[in-house]
């Protein structure tokens, strides 16, 4: 039997020592060329800047409210495509709701008005 072959320890630690730099250099070099949002909005023109300034609460809020509907929708046992879905007719149903109760209301605010000219329809 031939004798066993030993470790190669100058293999081994030119692996070790590359993947350490790959696995802590790349995340490392990545945080340190990525800009950050103000100085990104530095290199914005003027114009750019200020709109961006004044929307981003609004950008905030929105997200914020994005997130708590995720949540919400992910309370429930059924998959979150179906639950939105559910959520998108029921907006639906209340906009039309209130589409015919503004309608109604203002179909009866111009029979009064019609009232109160003297002219009586019917």
């Amino acid at each position: 039997m031939p004798p066993k072959k030993g470790i190669n320890w100058r293999l081994w630690s030119k692996v070790l020592i590359g993947g350490t730099v790959l696995s802590v250099g790349g995340p490392a070099f990545t945080y340190w060329v990525t800009p950050t949002e103000d100085e990104l909005r530095s290199r914005y023109n003027p114009d750019l800047r200020k709109r961006s300034l004044e929307q981003r609460e609004e950008r905030q809020q929105e997200f914020d409210d994005f997130v708590t509907r995720l949540k919400d929708y992910s309370r429930s046992d059924k998959p979150i495509w179906v639950v939105v879905k559910e959520e998108e007719e029921r907006r639906k149903q209340a906009l039309l709701e209130q589409g015919r109760t503004q309608q109604r209301d203002a179909e009866a605010r111009r029979e009064e008005m019609r009232r109160e000219a003297g002219l009586d329809a019917k």
